[in-house]
């Protein structure tokens, strides 16, 4: 039986874990109209839906600060209702949309039209980011003002990093100025011009033009440069090498305000499991060495790297199936986080509060978006999780309008088994009782 916005909702004998809180222990959660109403201790509620939650973990929403919805202009790939109800399968409550859509989130009638399709959906919160320059040329500034007063909490150029530096100053110098997070891709185009996966014996054995990781390390060092000239807040997107995670680091350490993310796959897959070519193993950045992995994962489960954000980027088969050279770059993610983050818990290589802190509060900070946490009068966005409920990637089941997931047929821990956006679920997983 779904909840309404007006009913209230009790979640009885669950673990409740909110690392922004520092919060973990067994006990209950109440939400009314839509808020957090009480936590922690057996709550008494006459007249609330009960939720039995023993042996589960009550979380904080999770959050996915980089998605790409397709719409408007690309919906055959995905549309802003779709991904938003793929989102809510995987655990989210909330998601921040890229601008590369066509036509390019960069006025205010693009970013209104994907709040309206979002609040028509009613699944998953949807965050529109602005573009940094008009239709991502790199020439010309967007009217940021207006991004942020339609409702962008950030503008990138994502996809196509503003080689200009510039206009890319200029850029964060008015981003601060109006209080937007700059996102960068950080990127060396003309390093990585024509290449298809990461630079290495793999991409020589198979005959591909690589790609190295000095073009994604370097120009995050020319990103955090110019921040810190500019006095920005800036973000870093899809991290996936170790000079990156150095630069990150070092960046912290000499106190500057960057944070980063990191993505599922460059935390369990390496450039070696391109195998012989699949398609569905070609994203940017690429997958890079044994090396890069292991020094991603260190940053991640230290702290460096701030966020797990899954760069959600959906193709249909027709761009996917092609050769190696000619597909698209980009991999679905919003259905698998989850389990893959889990699957680092039991490997040992990921803390379960780190895993919850860089899906929930850490993104939440990093843009300034609501949410991130489980105390009195915040959004009732949480995320109930199984840990112990093992299952294995099909693609054809999928909520996505695409398949191109790199995960299909690994057997994945644990999931979501349901998902409340204030105090409503919007995600109930089939066969969970509640």
């Amino acid at each position: 039986m779904p909840s309404t916005a007006n009913q209230e909702l009790l979640l009885k004998n669950g673990r409740l874990l909110c690392p922004a809180g520092g919060l973990d222990q067994m006990g209950d959660l109440l939400m009314a109209g839509g808020r957090i109403a009480a936590v922690g201790g057996d709550i008494n509620a006459p007249g609330a839906r009960v939720i039995d939650c023993a042996g589960l973990i009550v979380a904080p929403g999770l959050i996915d600060i980089h998605v790409h919805l397709r719409e408007p202009g690309q919906e055959y790939k995905e549309d802003i209702a779709s991904g938003a109800r793929a989102a809510a399968a995987g655990g989210f409550t909330a998601v921040a949309c890229m601008p590369n859509t066509s036509p390019t989130n960069d006025c205010k009638a693009v970013t209104e039209l994907i709040l309206r399709r979002a609040a028509a959906a009613g699944q998953a919160r949807v965050y529109p980011i602005g573009a940094i320059t008009v239709g991502l040329g790199g020439e010309m500034l967007s009217e940021m003002a207006d991004l942020r007063d339609a409702g962008c909490p950030a503008v990138s150029d994502d996809g196509r990093p503003v080689a200009d530096s510039r206009l890319l100053r200029r850029a964060m110098e008015y981003a601060s100025g109006l209080g937007l997070v700059v996102v960068c891709h950080s990127e060396d185009m003309r390093l990585s011009a024509g290449g298809a996966m990461h630079e290495g014996p793999t991409a020589t054995r198979l005959g591909l033009a690589g790609i190295p990781a000095e073009a994604e390390a370097l120009a995050i060092e020319r990103d955090i440069a110019l921040a810190a000239l500019a006095g920005a807040r800036v973000h870093i997107a899809h991290v996936s090498c170790a000079g990156s995670v150095a630069a990150v680091r070092r960046a912290k350490e000499a106190g500057q305000n960057v944070s980063a993310e990191t993505c599922p796959h460059y935390l369990t897959l390496c450039d070696e499991d391109v195998g012989d070519y699949d398609t569905h193993r070609k994203m940017n950045p690429p997958l890079r060495s044994r090396d890069d992995v292991a020094a991603v994962r260190q940053g991640l489960a230290d702290g460096t790297i701030d966020v797990l954000a899954t760069d959600h980027a959906p193709h249909s088969s027709l761009e996917k199936l092609v050769e190696f050279d000619k597909a698209l770059f980009g991999v679905t993610g919003l259905e698998t986080a989850l389990g893959v983050g889990l699957e680092l818990v039991d490997e040992g290589a990921l803390s379960l509060k780190r895993l919850i802190e860089a899906m929930s509060a850490a993104p939440a900070r990093a843009l300034n978006l609501p949410g991130g946490a489980l105390k009195l009068n915040e959004p009732a966005d949480v995320t109930v999780i199984d840990a112990a409920r093992p299952w294995v990637v099909e693609p054809a089941r999928m909520l996505s309008k695409s398949r191109n997931t790199p995960f299909a047929g690994r057997r994945l821990p644990g999931r979501a088994v349901l998902t409340i956006r204030d105090g409503r679920v919007i995600y109930q997983l089939e066969g969970f009782a509640a």
